[in-house]
Formats: C-alpha cells, sequence, structure tokens
C-alpha cells in the first residue's frame, strides 16, 4: 500500500515570502508542528487533515500548472515521508523548483539535493526557547538543531521572523558570529505582522549593515493565503 502523509490543505496562490515573493506557486501544507511560537498564523494546520499519497499529491501539483510548489506546515520534516513526496514533486514536470519551509529542529540533511530550504531560526520572542526551559535571551534555545547550519546548501534560505527589537538584535548576532550569509543563498528578516513596522525593521538594517534583507510577507498585506 502506497504510504500517506497528513495533510492539512493544498492550494494556489503568490508565495509570500522567501526570494520567490510574488511568484504564483502551488503549496502543500502538511499537518503537525512540534513548536508553538506566540505568532503563528497557521494554528490550524496542527491538528486534523486528511491523508494522502505520494502520487495524489503530484497529480494536484501538476494539476496546477506551476512550476513552483512549496510543501510547509506545521513542519513538513516530522512526516517521514517528506522527503520521499519533495524528491517526486522535483522529478513531476521539468523545470519544477520545490521549496520546503522547516523551522530548522529537525535534521535538513533528509532533505534531497536541488530542492531549497526556507529555514527559520526562531528568534527570542516567539516564545519556543521558553517552552523549553530556557530564557528569553536564548531565542531558539533547546528546538533549533545549531548542527543545521553546517548542513545548509548554496541554494538555502535562512530566515528570522522578528517581533520587536531585542530580536533584531539577538538575530543580527546570530547571523554574525555563525557567518551565515556565506552558507546559503539569502538571510530573510521578516517583521511580526502589528508589532514591528517594515519601516523601522528598515531602518535598523541599514544602519546595523547586517548581511539580511527586508522580507515582507506578501500574503498578508494582500490578505490573501
Amino acid at each position: 500500500m502506497e504510504p500517506c502523509l497528513q495533510v492539512c490543505e493544498t492550494f494556489s496562490s503568490i508565495q509570500g515570502e522567501s526570494t520567490f515573493a510574488g511568484c504564483p506557486c502551488f503549496f502543500i501544507r502538511l499537518t503537525g508542528c512540534n513548536l508553538r511560537c506566540s505568532y503563528c498564523d497557521t494554528t490550524y494546520a496542527f491538528t486534523g487533515g486528511e491523508p494522502k499519497t505520494i502520487p495524489q499529491l503530484v497529480e494536484d501539483f501538476c494539476a496546477s500548472g506551476l512550476t513552483l510548489v512549496e510543501v510547509t506546515g506545521g513542519e513538513p520534516l516530522i512526516q517521514g515521508g517528506t522527503p520521499a513526496l519533495l524528491k517526486a514533486l522535483q522529478d513531476a514536470r521539468p523545470g519544477a523548483v520545490v521549496l520546503v519551509e522547516t523551522n530548522g529542529s529537525q535534521d535538513i540533511s533528509v532533505i534531497p539535493s536541488g530542492i531549497i530550504a526556507i529555514m527559520d531560526i526562531k528568534c527570542p520572542a516567539s516564545g519556543v526557547g521558553r517552552t523549553s526551559g530556557v530564557g528569553r535571551t536564548s531565542g531558539a534555545g533547546d528546538a533549533f538543531d545549531w548542527q543545521n547550519l553546517e548542513r545548509l546548501r548554496p541554494q538555502d534560505e535562512v530566515k528570522f521572523v522578528i517581533s520587536d527589537r531585542a530580536d533584531f538584535d539577538w538575530a543580527v548576532r546570530i547571523v554574525n558570529e555563525h557567518n551565515i550569509a556565506s552558507k546559503c543563498h539569502a538571510v530573510l528578516f521578516s517583521p511580526v505582522l502589528g508589532r514591528v513596522e517594515p519601516a523601522a525593521l528598515a531602518e535598523w538594517l541599514l544602519a546595523a549593515r547586517v548581511p539580511a534583507r527586508l522580507n515582507l510577507q506578501l500574503h498578508k498585506l494582500m490578505r490573501m493565503r
């Protein structure tokens, strides 16, 4: 019997984040997440959904007519079938570009060659550090697999979601201490809607001279999925 993944939803929309922002994209949102971030906007993906086989999901992608697809969550890498799904999507269409968005808590070395990982590093205000018994100043705390910084490939991207100035200063320190910009294609700083004004984050970036780019969530600005 063909193995199944638990799927929250599939849909076509404009890619809102990463260096692919603005591009039409087919999304496969898998069910389940091992973290509980304070600003999470997809809590409905924690549970529920329906089982789908990899061939069914590949067929859905091909039927969309798009060549950009993202597997997201939740946290997609907590499902064992995700690497096989990523590879099947990559092979499904000539020129297909496959993204996977991960919170960095799982080993990203399981991601097949040629797939682009968008890896989040949780800042202190995410609350993730506190849930693992680590104080605010520690940021991702025990949740993040720091070995993933050495597993990054040249095509991958790293994202920091910024809730306040303390988050920004913490993220700058992490980027510089670990020389992250040299290990991946892009470092992204995203403001939490309603907590940090994009213009303020832009000014902080300009002043800090950190090797990162402003990454607005276009789908939220346009009130799309």
